[in-house]
Parts: C-alpha cells; structure tokens; sequence
C-alpha cells in the first residue's frame, strides 16, 4: 500500500483533510503530520473533536514567530519526519507557511508532490499567501485546481500538464452537512444578526484602522456577532479598546466547524477577511462583505453575491442588507471532489479503484 503523508496547520486546513481522508481510506496508508501553525485550542484541537478526524501521527510546535522562522521551523521538523517515514506522496492544502514548508522539504527531497487547492492567485503579492501558493504550485507534480479560471492562471505561468479541475474540497462537507443536518442551531439574535470573521494583520494590526472597523460594524442596523481570532482579540485588548464600548457586538471565541456554521447558516449575511468563509457564505446562500482589496474566489463576485470593500465602509450597511441573487449551485463543483483527488492520485500510481 502506497503511503501518503499530508500536511495541515490552519483551520481551513483541517476542514480540507477530514474530506481527503475520509476517501482516502483503505486505498493508502495516510499520515499525517500537524505543524501546529495554529495551536489555540479553539483554533485547532475543537476541529478534530468536531469533525471526528483521526488524531495526526505527528504534532509540531512550529506556531508562532515571524514568517520565515515559522517556515524554517517546519521545513526543519518535516524534513525529519519525510526522511524516516519515505513517503511515495506529499500532500499540501491551500497557501500557509505549512503549505509552503511541506512543497519545499518534498521537492527537495524528490518526493512527488500534490497541491489541493492549487492555480489560486489574488494578483497581490503583499499577501504571504500569494507567495505560498505561486511557489507550490510550481514545484507541484499533481495540481488540484477549483475553476477554469485556475487552470487558465496557471498557464500564464507555464503550468500546463497534470493539473485537474476538480472542484473545491470544502465543499464536499458543507454540503454533507446540510444534507445530515449537521450544521448547529447556533442563533444569535431575535431580530436577526450579520457574522463576522476578520483577522488579517492589514484589519487587525493598526490601532486606527481596527478601531474605524469595529465603529463600522457597531453602526449597522443589526447586532454583528464577531467570532473573534486570538490575535485580534490580543489587539483589541493592546490598543485599549474595551469591548465593553461595544454594544452592537457581541465577541465570541473562535468557534468549531458546526457552529461557526451554525451562526453562518442563521444570519443575515457575512462580513469577513477569511478565503473559505466566502465561499461557504455562497454556497449557504448567504451575502458576503469582504473586507479586502481583492479576492482569489472571483467567481463570487457575480451579482454582487460577495462585495469586497476596504479604504472606505461607509456603504458596509448598504452592501451587508442586499439579498443574494442568481447564485450558481454549480460553483466550485457538486460535492465530490475528494473522489476526484483520490481517483487521480490512484491513476497516477496506476492503482485501480
């Protein structure tokens, strides 16, 4: 049996893998290695006793710490463990540090490479994301993209052979747990509530600009209820912004992946700087605000069922309170994705199914 170490570290991460690896059983020997990127037990621990997951093989402790020395931490304690376990296959999600460190030790080890999530670009490359995933996807061996739009951004770079449409793997299990009624109860307000995620360093890190967003959401006409991010929480509390002051929003710690679909599914719509929120925000049908210049989920931007705004949110309200329209159920695939990735990584080892 073929042995396939993946490499997860952050939320979304987590969500990607449970799909994987329910699929990927009795096919191949999967192990899994957790670099503790995010290592908040709400922002980590909670998804795996959510979802079921299987405990990782391996837990590092490589959070924390600039970007580069949290990469170098982790290329240092993977490339250990690649060199003891001789995988056939490295499997990466998404654009992280873990992403990028795991690409790195496997092509320098010769070790056939597959990227979930691959031929993403935001065209900004002040994002450490953007980075990560540019230098995955080109020293990927198996390319998993989402969209046509994926394929063609990465022919603009001369990446053409063994790369797969396939959908998009969270997908698989927003829509399992729909169907299973899995998704909580989670409500937050009788009169109806907008969701909030925000956590990127260009919203949260700045004093003022953390405190112009917090007055916005406290402006709009229905209370927010704001699953906030350890950091931002940190920042919150550093700058000397009670959230006490605060009465149109109600702070909540991060939340597990059942409620935070829970209060997704029960609001009036989402404001977030989050990549796969947009994403579960349409295919909930829900409208999203995204607080940033750009987005890699472009699709999403169609009839205005996503708006991204970010100098300037005095139309958040506006934009917040209109209904979604026109929303393609098709987008990102139908469900299946994880059986597509796995039937290509069966095909190429020439295994049957």
């Amino acid at each position: 049996m073929k042995k396939i170490i993946a490499i997860i570290g952050a939320r979304p991460q987590f969500i990607k893998h449970f799909a994987f690896e329910s699929e990927v059983k009795d096919l191949f020997n999967l192990l899994t290695i957790h670099t503790g990127q995010h290592y908040d037990e709400n922002m980590s621990k909670v998804f795996f006793d959510d979802l079921g997951m299987n405990k990782p093989d391996y837990l590092l402790h490589a959070g924390g710490g600039n970007h580069g020395e949290q990469t170098g931490k982790m290329m240092v304690e993977i490339e250990k463990i690649v060199i003891k376990e001789k995988p056939d296959m490295v499997v990466v999600y998404g654009d992280t540090n873990s992403t990028l460190a795991g690409a790195l030790v496997a092509s320098k080890l010769h070790i056939p490479l597959a990227h979930i999530e691959a031929g993403l670009r935001s065209f900004n490359k002040e994002m450490p994301e953007e980075i990560n995933r540019i230098l995955t996807d080109h020293v990927s061996d198996l390319l998993f993209v989402p969209s046509h739009i994926s394929v063609e951004n990465l022919k603009k770079e001369g990446i053409s052979t063994n790369v797969s449409i396939v959908g998009d793997i969270m997908k698989d299990l927003v829509q399992k747990s729909v169907k299973n009624s899995w998704i909580s109860s989670k409500s937050g307000s009788d009169n109806g509530y907008y969701y909030v995620t925000l956590h990127r360093p260009y919203n949260t890190d700045e004093k003022d600009r953390l405190f112009y967003v917090l007055n916005c959401l406290e402006a709009l006409d229905k209370k927010t209820i704001f699953a906030i991010h350890p950091r931002t929480r940190n920042a919150i509390k550093g700058f000397g912004m009670p959230e006490d002051d605060f009465k149109n929003i109600d702070f909540i710690s991060p939340q597990g992946y059942f409620d935070n679909l829970g209060y997704l599914f029960h609001s009036e719509g989402l404001i977030t700087d989050s990549g796969g929120m947009q994403k579960e925000a349409y295919w909930l049908g829900k409208k999203c605000v995204t607080i940033r210049k750009e987005t890699e989920w472009i699709e999403t931007l169609d009839n205005q069922n996503n708006v991204l705004m970010f100098h300037d949110l005095s139309a958040l309200g506006d934009a917040i309170s209109k209904p979604t329209k026109s929303l393609d159920t098709e987008l990102y695939g139908n469900g299946n994705t994880a059986r597509q990735i796995v039937s290509a990584i069966s095909a190429f080892f020439k295994i049957e199914r």
